[in-house]
């Protein structure tokens, strides 16, 4: 047994369900503990650790931790020095980008960036910021913000930059968007040194490879059918015509097998349509990975 180890960090908070729910689906059982911050798994050659999402970054580049999943928005605030192995697209609640975007009041007179000009903005993330206010040639007080972010204008702040997927919580606090900062997603994020470690750099892509064929397969499901071989090309004129079906041979001449891959959502339109042109014993199967 190999005596290396990766270190790999885990997003505690928000994401680690998530996340644990997707190493399950790549074929890696992750189990949490409510008193530990060492998730156990059942490879010998990583050793996992809960870190937050916000600190990944800066732990991974220090070579604290090998590689580690947090969020674009996180790698950038922290300035950190990674190596991005891949996007993986998945949240907490959607399959979409989150998005940090600065907020007003409803009824605040700002409309746009520059009518910040010497107006105190909260926020998390203080460096992204800064950084967004700069490029616009504005010049505002940031202030870090605890938490709560959202009710802090107009009282303790009169403009906020926070973190939205859906934007119900801000127009629960009665907030709109003035602008949007930077969208994110997850990435997998490793360390340099151990990007060039022949052994680590190997485990790590095996890794995302199943991580990343696991999101591939979302929505997706596959249709086999036999079909009459002078049916096929009706059959055929059904299917997405960016999809190539495997058709083989049946040892009745006269027939042949097609199986193909299709979204989850096109199957009740499809499906009618091949039993109309021909097709015969369709069966919709589960796909749990697609790796190209």
């Amino acid at each position: 047994m190999s005596e290396q180890k990766l270190k790999l960090g885990i997003p505690a908070g928000s994401l680690q369900e998530a996340t644990g729910e997707l190493f399950r689906r790549a074929g890696y059982q992750i189990k949490f503990s409510s008193r530990s911050y060492y998730p156990e798994i059942d490879d010998p050659e990583v050793e996992c650790l809960l870190i937050r999402a916000q600190e990944m970054a800066r732990y991974v580049e220090q070579g604290v931790l090998d590689a580690g999943i947090t969020g674009h928005d996180w790698v950038v605030e922290n300035n950190s020095d990674v190596h991005e192995v891949c996007e993986l697209m998945f949240s907490k609640v959607s399959r979409r980008p989150v998005r940090w975007v600065l907020c007003v009041p409803n009824d605040s007179p700002v409309q746009s960036v520059q009518d910040l000009q010497g107006k105190r903005v909260a926020t998390e993330v203080v460096g992204l910021t800064r950084a967004f206010f700069a490029k616009h040639g504005v010049t505002a007080q940031i202030e870090f913000s605890w938490g709560a972010t959202e009710v802090k204008p107009p009282k303790l702040a009169d403009a906020i930059v926070e973190v939205t997927e859906t934007g119900s919580s801000l127009r629960a606090n009665n907030l709109r968007i003035v602008a949007e900062v930077l969208q994110s997603t997850t990435r997998f994020i490793a360390n340099q040194a151990a990007w060039k470690d022949s052994w680590k750099r190997g485990k790590i892509e095996n890794m995302a490879l199943m991580l990343r064929s696991c999101l591939a397969a979302e929505g997706k499901v596959g249709l086999m059918m036999n079909v009459r071989r002078a049916d096929l090309q009706k059959v055929l004129d059904q299917l997405p015509a960016l999809q190539k079906p495997t058709v083989a041979s049946l040892s009745d001449p006269d027939w042949v097998d097609v199986n193909t891959i299709v979204d989850e959502s096109f199957v009740r339109v499809v499906v009618p349509r091949l039993k109309a042109a021909g097709a015969k014993g369709i069966v919709e199967y589960q796909i749990t990975k697609i790796i190209d």
